[in-house]
């Protein structure tokens, strides 16, 4: 029987906790039972939480929280492309400073959005370029949001490449795109939405395959089904593999074996545990 160590945790192939690799936890929606939360996903077997920065304003709760719980919450930290204003540059020099005085394991969430506003589009695209350079500094992955700006994404990570790789949080691209992104060495970042009644995640899974997967909650946001309009919880992540052992045919035991060895993988944490 095969066993594997990362850190604290050991574990053999018949038996795997699950990692949520997109948790907002943080936030106010959490804040009058945020412990009970993370018990709750402890309970689930959902041993590993991470946690996406957003702006300046958010860099000390995602730190505070991570230390708080050691070992089972790890912060990243970088500049949400939906924050990027007239003030940008001096977000990033905060932001920047930050990942240079603490151990994060991943500069994220970071990106292009042109759903909400494409009046700060070549900002997004010179604060992406910045912080892909600053993962690359510090030798970090990188955990992009992409939302309608599918093509101008790849036109910047493939001038600006990251040795460490990363992941497309949330992917809500086509096929294409996915194909696009594992070719380029990136995993696929999959929530709730692959629950969702007319989600084509079903489909590019199957195309795609489990290898290239994580598996993520984007807690409050995104709840899978039946929770769907109800706030988000890393406990939900159960829900999710289920869905997409479902999806591939496979035992549940197998996705968690999978997309928990991807996601230790990318963000190195056997590592990060010392």
């Amino acid at each position: 029987m095969e066993v594997s160590n990362f850190g604290v945790f050991t574990f053999i192939t018949n038996y795997m906790f699950l990692i949520d690799t997109h948790s907002h936890i943080y936030l106010d929606n959490f804040d009058n039972d945020r412990q009970i939360a993370i018990d709750r996903a402890l309970q689930e077997n959902v041993k590993i939480i991470l946690l996406p920065n957003i702006d300046s304003g958010s860099i000390k709760k995602v730190l505070d929280l991570a230390s708080k719980n050691e070992g089972i919450c790890y912060p990243m930290l970088g500049l949400h492309p939906t924050s990027i204003k007239e003030n940008y540059k001096e977000e990033l020099d905060i932001i920047e400073k930050a990942i240079s005085l603490h151990k994060i394991i991943a500069v994220g969430e970071i990106g292009l959005d042109l759903y909400w506003d494409k009046s700060f589009i070549n900002q997004q695209i010179e604060a992406l370029e910045k912080q892909i350079n600053i993962a690359n500094n510090h030798k970090l992955p990188i955990v992009l949001h992409v939302r309608d700006a599918f093509n101008h994404i790849f036109d910047v990570i493939e001038s600006n490449k990251n040795d460490e790789k990363g992941v497309f949080h949330c992917f809500s691209g086509k096929l294409d795109d996915a194909i696009r992104a594992v070719d380029l060495g990136y995993y696929l970042g999959i929530g709730g939405p692959v629950s969702y009644k007319n989600s084509i995640l079903p489909s590019i899974i199957k195309e795609i395959g489990i290898n290239k997967i994580i598996l993520e909650t984007d807690s409050p946001y995104l709840s899978p089904m039946p929770y769907r309009g109800k706030r988000n919880e890393p406990a939900n992540i159960k829900i999710i593999a289920n869905t997409i052992s479902e999806i591939l045919g496979i035992t549940i035991d197998e996705v968690a074996r999978i997309t928990t060895n991807n996601a230790l993988k990318l963000f190195d944490i056997e590592n990060k545990q010392a």
